[in-house]
């Protein structure tokens, strides 16, 4: 909460108005402790607002999505009258511990306005955490803990009053999440340096049938890691997809592209490639028949639909091109049938709307207010038109002055010569690698080698003890097909990752995603080398290095001496010194 514990005090909220749904409604809370670090940035997205020229969007309803916060003092409240710091602190495996709190009693207090807001609101709301560490721009917290979204559209309210109350006790359950836990110690904080706030918020979208969603959401950075040209690394990104935002921060497919150079396509090379790249499914929030009852999982109320959906539900107007078979070429927007591809033409090359515009004007406003560049997540509807914040926090850029020459990234004292690395400085004390054996990689055994990842990150988390993790294939993906699905928490003991992609796996990783938002803040100096790299990892020499354990997929080895680790990140440029 550092990037705004200066700007915005809790004055910018008033105790809990029942007027939920009145975007005039100034922002409220439900306790008297901390707001934490999401509602912080919340507040000075309100403040920000005030600075933009709505005038220059007109017919385009700008706004944070209906909120209320439930303040740590509640939090407090909760686990001190329901005994469970003893559970929280043990090793018992989430699913008890979740269970565990699902058991417990909120503090009766805040019940009245929890059953007030319920009775008042009958559309789909989002329960995000808050926490005290949350959003800090040197130490991210960026999908860490627990989000829920709820339908909230049962007839019977003591039935949508469980669901929220369910909701609220699975985010401050994660609080103590094994994978939470090992985070806040890699990064040398203890249990006791966390507390819980959370975030009721309205979900921005639309209902069509029996799914609730926005018919855009995104995430824009004013950093660019990745420029294609002629983009350059300050003129920012945008990630953009349909659905739920849920594709975009955990890694699924989207459509990047440089706002200053809005009409520029990813380079798939072909009309096909793009057909077979492009977002093909889309989370909603279900809002039909209730699923089999399971308060413990995030997604319990979500649908992971189809695109053909969305085209049913004609919600494709303003995101899709249209490929014709008989011109082999797209054409933009819905105005003949064929197959749909979300290029998000109509905004970006049509300009139907003034949405780039908008993007830059944004990204600039925050930039200069908060002094530092800026992420921000976002959601949106159209006709009528409706922008909703979600989230702003800061990001750190590159501005050390290590150099790497092309020069230096081959020759026979070189493990790992990239062009394509994140992160910037030096890295000179690395003895301990960890890699996935090339031999037995398989895209089908991906959902095997997580939690053989986990063990081996546990370990050098109770040692105390960084290292360097190569892998094959794509990590912060929530797809196995596309590489190894596992979040930051759990290998986050790695302080430099290289990622070798293989011939079937060309996808890059997602700017918009928590697990980049975290790698990036952290200073993870981060390899990718994808397959048509003409720079290689010595496998070979890997293989002839001490072994100090193996299991079916992954090996752990030391070497004779420390790695020396370079990382140009105004370049690009990373070596890795044998």
């Amino acid at each position: 909460m550092d990037s705004f514990s200066e700007q915005i005090t809790r004055a910018s909220f008033t105790s809990f108005n029942r007027d939920f749904l009145d975007p005039e409604t100034p922002l409220s809370c439900i306790g008297s402790g901390a707001l934490g670090g999401k509602a912080s940035g919340l507040a000075f997205i309100r403040n920000v607002l005030g600075k933009l020229e709505l005038g220059k969007y007109p017919g385009i309803r700008i706004e944070i999505p209906s909120l209320v916060v439930i303040c740590t003092d509640v939090f407090d409240a909760f686990m001190e009258r329901n005994h469970l710091m003893e559970t929280a602190l043990s090793e018992v495996p989430d699913d008890r511990l979740a269970h565990a709190f699902q058991k417990a009693d909120l503090p009766f207090e805040i019940l009245g306005d929890l059953r007030a807001l319920i009775d008042d609101v009958h559309m789909p709301l989002v329960i995000r955490s808050s926490s005290l560490l949350e959003d800090s721009r040197r130490e991210p917290f960026a999908g860490i803990y627990a989000t829920k979204m709820i339908p909230n559209n049962r007839f019977d309210p003591d039935s949508r009053f469980n669901q929220l109350v369910e909701a609220i006790k699975l985010v401050y359950a994660s609080t103590y999440f094994r994978s939470a836990r090992d985070y806040r110690k890699a990064l040398g904080h203890g249990d006791e340096d966390e507390k819980m706030a959370l975030i009721i918020q309205e979900v921005v979208g639309k209902r069509y049938q029996n799914r609730f969603y926005p018919e855009l959401s995104g995430v824009m950075r004013s950093y660019n890691y990745y420029p294609m040209e002629p983009a350059a690394p300050e003129e920012g990104v945008v990630n953009l997809a349909l659905g739920l935002g849920k594709t975009i921060v955990d890694g699924g497919i989207n459509w990047p592209y440089s706002p200053a150079y809005p009409k520029v396509e990813p380079p798939f090379g072909s009309v096909e490639k793009l057909l077979k790249n492009t977002q093909s499914q889309f989370w909603a929030v279900n809002m039909g028949e209730p699923p089999e009852y399971d308060p413990v999982r995030e997604t319990e109320y979500l649908l992971l639909e189809d695109i053909t959906a969305a085209e049913e539900d004609n919600s494709l107007t303003y995101l899709v091109s249209t490929y014709s078979p008989l011109s082999g070429r797209l054409s933009i927007g819905t105005g003949f049938k064929g197959p749909r591809a979300l290029t998000f033409a109509p905004l970006l090359v049509l300009n139907q709307l003034p949405f780039n515009d908008l993007i830059q004007d944004l990204l600039n406003i925050c930039t200069q207010a908060l002094g530092t560049p800026v992420e921000i997540e976002f959601a949106m509807n159209f006709n009528p038109h409706r922008f909703g914040f979600l989230q702003v926090r800061s990001m750190i850029v590159p501005t050390d002055d290590t150099r790497v020459s092309a020069d230096e990234l081959v020759g026979t004292g070189v493990l790992v010569g990239c062009d394509h690395v994140l992160g910037n400085g030096m890295v000179d004390d690395i003895v301990d690698v960890v890699y996935v054996k090339p031999d037995s990689f398989d895209l089908k055994h991906t959902l095997s080698i997580a939690p053989e990842l986990e063990l081996f990150n546990k370990k050098f988390l109770a040692l105390g003890r960084s290292y360097l993790l190569i892998v094959l294939g794509r990590l912060g993906t929530t797809d196995p097909w596309l590489g190894i699905p596992i979040i930051w928490s759990r290998i986050s003991a790695a302080s430099v990752v290289v990622e070798a992609t293989r011939e079937n796996v060309r996808v890059e990783l997602s700017q918009g995603s928590h697990y980049f938002h975290n790698i990036i803040n952290l200073g993870i100096k981060y390899f990718t080398l994808p397959f048509t790299s003409r720079y290689k990892v010595d496998w070979d020499w890997l293989n002839r290095q001490e072994i100090v354990e193996e299991t079916a997929f992954i090996r752990h080895i030391k070497t004779p001496r420390p790695l020396r680790i370079k990382v140009d990140g105004r370049n690009s440029r990373g070596v890795i010194l044998k």
